[in-house]
Formats: structure tokens, sequence, C-alpha cells
């Protein structure tokens, strides 16, 4: 049923249904988190995840140790802080998740919730293959000998050579082609990889037990939503956005869930501060005992240094089984690793429902829709990730890793979100709601941040990083064929190009001007969000 606003102009958009937003009723329909602490320890759970335990150690050796502090920390207060307060305070503000929270504020940046959608579901297809990983390692560790510290397995070569407790190899002279027992495990035993990507190989099946066993887990810790859950600058910035869980919609998902006068900006500021100092502690666990690998081996620690499944899978694995009880250790670490990626993994699926849930909500809030949609995401999210678990699934997984959720996309996505809110809606106008919230105003400084500061430093490095792209090597050495390149791009253009896709869409099917379809006035967005008296169309004063 239309409203009459006086003199308007009505856009021709076709929405679903998004619910009433702000009002009492909706969000006990919708949901709320029973109290602060869930909020925070779920936004903490996303955040400090397996990047602060294997990639950001790395890093910062990589780029000169505390030299990499210095980008670092430009990127933390000119973008990761101010980011994360925007989406929190979106979600916060408009009760909505991060498709229809666009659509609020910005009807012509609603393409913007839709491919940060995208990137979660890529996301959540290849990061639970990491759980599977280590779940194998985590069972293979309740043994009587950790099966990766001998060279006496039926999986093991002739060219295995176990590293002995003197620091040297046996025979290393004349194995020049040597290889270590906990690198034939995870290649030949965990992996058995095939030789090329054009192998796929068989399935993996004890890897694929350990896939379902993470989604049934996952699946069961959300079904019933919030009430139970240079080159060194580009390496800063896009540690930045990967540790933060910035521009896929997740902070707007669980923003969504807080009461409206929530003190959002203290939660912000407190979570990344205690993201960044879980990354600086794990540093220096990391390095303890890469530091003690290189003492024992008589070698120097660039030798044992990785990054990624490298360091989880192979370097962390040899370092505890020198050590003493090397089970005990082993079982420790692996169950960490399980912890963090389960927890990041909670979050990206409650924010997918989340978006759909609110474009929906009076088709999946009622009965058990909610669940078995869920449940559709979580199996075919199952399927898809089988290919990962197949003899050449690594070679997939990087795929996914270098392209789907590449830093580029979400460094795009960080620079569009900052021109919506800072020139569009205005920076002044989200300022202004989050002192409405919170009851007093923030430090003025951020909303110069969202207009000028971060969508500088964003483009900047955006800029640089295409600048020097390179595609993706396995291992650094060998190239994929070009059918390879052809689908990580996909992975890579299937959520980017929605953003512009949709905004041709939002003007071929509306009347009114470049202007009308960006943002709404002033008084009428206040009371959109307040009322929502149009769920199907927008409507602007002319």
């Amino acid at each position: 049923m239309a409203v009459n606003y006086g003199p308007e102009m009505q856009f021709k958009l076709s929405y679903p249904d998004s619910g009433r937003v702000g009002t009492k009723h909706q969000s006990q329909e919708r949901g709320q988190w029973s109290s602060k602490t869930e909020f925070l320890l779920a936004v903490a759970g996303q955040i400090i995840g397996l990047g602060n335990v294997w990639r950001f150690p790395y890093l910062c050796y990589k780029n000169g140790g505390g030299v990499f502090l210095i980008p670092y920390v430009v990127f933390l207060f000119a973008c990761g802080i101010p980011l994360f307060l925007l989406e929190t305070s979106l979600g916060q503000y408009t009760s909505q998740g991060s498709i229809t929270c666009w659509r609020k504020i910005c009807p012509l940046f609603e393409g913007l919730g839709y491919g940060n959608q995208v990137v979660v579901l890529y996301s959540s297809i290849y990061y639970i293959i990491i759980l599977a990983w280590a779940f194998f390692y985590l069972f293979s560790s309740f043994s009587a000998e950790l099966p990766w510290a001998s060279c006496t397995n039926n999986w093991n070569t002739e060219t295995c050579v176990e590293f002995d407790s003197l620091g040297s190899f046996s025979n290393l002279s004349i194995l020049h082609n040597a290889t270590s027992p906990v690198k034939e495990f995870w290649e030949r035993r965990v992996l058995n990889i095939t030789g090329t990507v054009y192998e796929l190989g068989n399935m993996r099946w004890e890897l694929a037990l350990c896939l379902l066993l993470a989604w049934i887990i996952c699946y069961f810790c959300v079904w019933k939503g919030v009430k139970s859950t240079g080159k060194v600058w580009m390496d800063a910035g896009t540690q930045i956005f990967y540790s933060y869980a910035l521009c896929i919609g997740c902070l707007t998902a669980m923003g969504s869930y807080n009461k409206y006068n929530n003190n959002c900006y203290k939660d912000c500021v407190y979570l990344c501060l205690l993201n960044s100092g879980t990354s600086f502690v794990a540093g220096f666990a990391i390095f303890s005992v890469l530091g003690f690998m290189a003492y024992e081996q008589r070698t120097d620690i660039s030798t044992v240094a990785e990054s990624g499944p490298g360091l989880a899978f192979i370097a962390y694995p040899k370092a505890v089984a020198m050590m003493p009880i090397p089970q005990l250790w082993a079982i420790c670490f692996f169950l960490m690793i399980i912890l963090l990626g389960l927890d990041s993994e909670f979050v990206c699926l409650e924010s997918m429902v989340t978006a759909i849930t609110d474009m929906y909500p009076s088709f999946f809030l009622m009965g058990h829709r909610r669940k078995l949609f869920l449940l559709l995401i979580c199996a075919g999210s199952f399927f898809i990730g089988l290919l990962m678990v197949t003899e050449g699934g690594l070679y997939i997984f990087q795929l996914f890793d270098y392209y789907a959720c590449s830093g580029m996309t979400l460094l795009l996505f960080a620079i569009l979100q900052s021109v919506c809110v800072g020139w569009v809606y205005g920076s002044h106008r989200l300022y202004d709601n989050i002192v409405d919230m919170i009851g007093y105003r923030p430090l003025t400084i951020t909303q110069y941040c969202w207009k000028y500061i971060t969508p500088v430093v964003c483009t900047a490095t955006f800029v640089f990083s295409l600048v020097k792209f390179t595609p993706l090597k396995f291992n650094n050495t060998f190239e994929y064929p070009w059918w390879g390149y052809a689908i990580g791009w996909w992975f890579t253009l299937s959520s980017t190009l929605l953003v512009p896709l949709w905004m041709i869409y939002a003007l071929l099917n509306s009347s009114g001007s470049l202007k009308q379809v960006c943002t709404l006035p002033d008084g009428m967005a206040n009371s959109l969000l307040d009322d929502n008296v149009l769920a199907k169309r927008f409507v602007t004063k002319t």
C-alpha cells in the first residue's frame, strides 16, 4: 500500500519484503544479542582467526620485522578502525544484514551487499578445508609416535631423512633431494597430491569425513542464530582487511543484532586493539617456536619460516615433534587451529543467513525455514568443497585463496563503501546516527577518515596492487593452464561486477535523477529507517 508523503517521486525498483526496521516487534522476531558479552565474543571469534597465527608473524618477518609495524599501524588507524566502525554501526543503526542495510541508506550501492556475500560464500567454502586438514592432524596425534616424526611409514620414500638430535641430516651429502618426514606426511599421507593441476585424482575419503564433521559442527552451532553462537604497504593493508573481516558483511550482520543504544564506538576500538594485540602475542609465540627449530637444526630462521598452511601443517608439526611429550603439544596446537577456524566460519555462515533472511523476513522467519536454508547452504558448500579434498584439491584451494578472496577485491569494496558513506549518504549523517545511538560524539576525525583518508589510502594501495599483480603460481614454480586462470578471474569478477551491474539495473528501473537514486533526503532517510513505511520501493521528494 503506497503512502503519500506529499510531492514525491517513486522508484520502480522491485524489492522483496524487508520487514520493519528498528521496531520492538521486528527485533523480537529477528532476535538480538542477549548481552553485550555475546556480541563482543562473537566478533572477537570472527576477527581473531588463523590469520593472526600464520599470516601476521610471517609478514612481519618477511617485511623487516619491526619496520612492518609502521605501515600496519597506519592502516589500522586510517582504514581498519574507521571501516570497522562504519560496518558495525550501519548494522546496528539499520538492524539489517549486509544487503538490506545498503538499501536503506543508498539504493544505488546495494550491489555492495551482494558482492560482499559472494566473497563470504567463497570464503566459507574454502576456509573450512583448513579445518578438515586440522581435524586429520588432530586425530593422527593420538598415537604412540607422531606419524610425521619418522620415515618408517608406508607412505615414506627412500629420500626421506629423519632429523636427528644433533641437528644434522645423515648422508646429506648423498641425498641432495632429501625430504623430511613431516613434508612427506603432508604431501603423501594427508593430501596424496597429484603431479599437476590436470589430474584431479581420487577422493581422499578420510579428509571428506573430516570436512563433513566440520560442517556438521558449524551447522548445529549456527542453526538457532545469534541466540546460540612498496609491497610492504600492500601486505600491511591486506593483512588489516583479512584480519578485521572488513568488506565482507560479517560485521554488519553482527552489529545488526545489537540493541539500538549499544556503544558500538567503544566496542569497535576495543575489538580492534584486541585483535592487533593478539597478532603481536601470536607473533612472539610462533617465532619462539621457529627460533627453537632453527637453533636445533643449526640453520637460519629463514629456512623454517613459512606462511599459511606451510606453517600450520609443515613447520609447526616439525617443531612439536622435537618437543618433549610431542603428542600433547600436537593435540593442543591443532585443537587451537580448529577452534580459531570454527568461530570464524560460524560468523561467515550467520552473515549469509542474516543477509538473505532480512531480504525475505516474512518467509524465512516462519517455522523452520531459516534452519532449512542454513542446511541448504552447508550441504551445497560441503559438496563443492569435496573438490578440494581430492588428490588434486590443493590446486583448487589455492585458486580460491588467491582470486576468490583476494586483497584487491576487499580493497575495491573498501573504496566503494567509503565513497558511499563519505560522499553519497554523507559522513556527517552516519556520524550523527552514531551520536544518536551512543549519546556522545566520537572523535571527529572519524568522519574525515570515511570521506578522505580511508578512500585515498585504499585507492593508492589498490592501484599499487594492480601494477604489481602477478598470476598465481603453485609453490611459486608451477603455472596454471589458461582455464585455471579463467576460473580464478571468474571468482574475482563474480563478486566485484555485482556492484556496477546493480547500479545499471537501479538506474534503468528508476524514473528519478542520479542524485535521487543515490540517496534519500535527511528527514525521510531517518523516517524510513525508523518506521519502514515503504517495504518494496524507495520514495524521494522532488
